[in-house]
């Protein structure tokens, strides 16, 4: 007497073909959000654009730009001053980073909602 373990699962069966084939899906909706946010880049900036960065959308530094004339640089207070700065705008644009991320890949990093069994796979 052999009975399908799956079967509480959902309505007597269970499709394991179905189920690689979702999970395959998701793994290339994901792969593709995660390539459009590296492409993505978000502006940071502080002190009325004096200092600006550009960070990809997935978190990554790509570029710094100082507004010329704003710094001294044999100052070292301003020198530790646009240090500070750059540090505040790569937060600022790590932080519009971060949140379109959540945008992008929010309902695909949710996890996935399988017949019985929702959000297990925790993609």
């Amino acid at each position: 007497m052999s009975q399908n373990p799956f079967e509480a699962l959902g309505g007597g069966g269970f499709d394991m073909n179905a189920l690689l084939q979702q999970a395959q899906q998701m793994q290339e909706q994901l792969q593709s959000a995660q390539e459009r946010l590296a492409e993505t880049i978000v502006d940071g900036t502080v002190a009325g654009g004096a200092v600006t960065v550009k960070v990809s959308g997935v978190g990554e530094l790509v570029g710094v730009e100082i507004r010329a004339g704003g710094f001294d640089g044999s100052d070292p207070d301003d020198l530790a001053d646009l240090g500070d700065m750059i540090v505040a705008a790569y937060r600022d644009a790590k932080a519009q980073a971060d949140a379109l991320a959540g945008e992008v890949l929010g309902p695909l990093a949710g996890g996935a909602d399988l017949p019985g069994m929702p959000g297990q796979l925790g993609f």
